[in-house]
């Protein structure tokens, strides 16, 4: 009886997948686990400015090598483990006071190269990187560079990025016929969209581009740009800010009892 051997190609293929995997999550995991153990080896109220310094390059040396770590397809598990970083970066709130949010778009631009779909990653994204890092042309490329991948055929909520391009053009670059443009954008994509969130966000987004139009310093669209803002905040210091800026621009805010947070337009715009 003659025995058949398997094609060596496929065998090869079998073992070395399995292995390249189990390497690439450890090394992922050691960034991360190096990360925590600075963090949780002494109380982190007791960190110096050089120790929190020195913390800081070194998170940026371990995201700049997640943006080269070749990936063999595991794509997914990369962007997944950069977010995992920039939430526990995010939230050293005692260190972001001392050294502030410098690689809070390195996490990013990991995330958006390795998995441009991840959508639950955006609306930090913008807010994270623009009103954090103050660096809103960075939060627009990368929103912009994850667009290119979608349709709001594929991407039933993808009309929210649009409107956050809009809003950090709006409100931090004073490009107001950009942001109409945007706004517009936002509304066609929404009106295509299977969300059932969809048509009120296009009402809302068209309404803006609208105002934009008539008035390019209209305080009601600056105030539908901080909305959406509110809408995507994940911390209460972003909640201060948004509504700050609401009643400065004479509009008015108000908390109903369930937490949904309320606003009326300025009387003049």
């Amino acid at each position: 009886m003659q025995l058949t051997r398997p094609p060596i190609k496929r065998l090869a293929t079998s073992i070395v997948l399995p292995v390249i995997a189990l390497v690439l999550a450890g090394a992922v995991t050691h960034i991360q686990l190096s990360k925590f153990e600075q963090l949780t080896i002494k109380d982190t109220s007791t960190r110096t400015k050089e120790e929190l310094l020195r913390e800081e390059a070194q998170t940026k040396a371990s995201v700049a090598l997640l943006k080269q770590l070749p990936t063999f397809g595991f794509d997914n598990l990369i962007a997944d483990w950069a977010f995992l970083g920039f939430i526990q970066y995010f939230g050293d709130q005692k260190a972001r006071e001392q050294t502030g949010f410098s690689v809070t778009p390195d996490f990013f631009e990991v995330i958006v190269d390795r998995d441009p779909h991840f959508m639950t990653v955006y609306s930090h994204l913008s807010s994270s990187i623009t009103l954090f890092a103050g660096q809103p042309k960075r939060s627009i490329a990368l929103i912009a560079k994850g667009l290119e991948s979608m349709t709001p055929q594929t991407h039933p909520e993808a009309y929210y990025l649009w409107r956050a391009i809009g809003t950090d053009q709006l409100l931090f670059l004073g490009d107001s016929q950009a942001a109409q443009q945007s706004f517009a954008t936002a509304a066609d994509w929404a009106s295509q969209s299977s969300d059932p969130r969809a048509l009120v966000s296009a009402q809302r987004a068209r309404a803006t581009a609208q105002f934009l139009a008539k008035n390019s310093n209209s305080k009601q669209a600056q105030v539908s740009a901080w909305l959406n803002i509110l809408s995507n905040a994940h911390d209460s210091q972003t909640h201060q800010l948004v509504i700050q800026n609401i009643k400065a621009l004479g509009g008015e805010v108000t908390i109903t009892p369930n937490g949904q947070v309320r606003a009326k337009m300025p009387q003049e715009d």
